[in-house]
């Protein structure tokens, strides 16, 4: 099953439909994230496009994908400015990781 970018195939809402003019969290938390680690990096880069220049977005992961550093910051950097410069935030105590973008 292909997956269009915004997320309907997964019966996901798109991360975004407009640009973030402030600093905001975007939740890659759903089952929708931890059954298609693919999608979770998708919906991440699409959160970022989404952020305007100045602020920062917090993406917080599925656990189920273990630390975002060994899939999710090389996605970011190679699809994104290579400026971008992803930061490790903490773990939450439901398993997700955060991770914050500043754009």
């Amino acid at each position: 099953m292909t997956t269009s970018h915004d997320g309907r195939d997964h019966g996901a809402d798109p991360m975004a439909d407009h640009v973030h003019e402030n600093s905001w969290s975007a939740n890659l938390e759903g089952p929708e994230h931890a059954a298609d680690r693919d999608f979770l990096v998708r919906q991440a880069i699409e959160a970022v496009e989404h952020t305007a220049a100045g602020n920062h977005v917090n993406l917080v992961t599925h656990g189920d994908h273990g630390h975002p550093g060994a899939y999710l910051f090389d996605a970011l950097e190679s699809v994104l400015d290579d400026d971008l410069d992803p930061e490790y935030v903490e773990q939450c105590g439901c398993g997700g990781h955060v991770v914050r973008v500043d754009v």
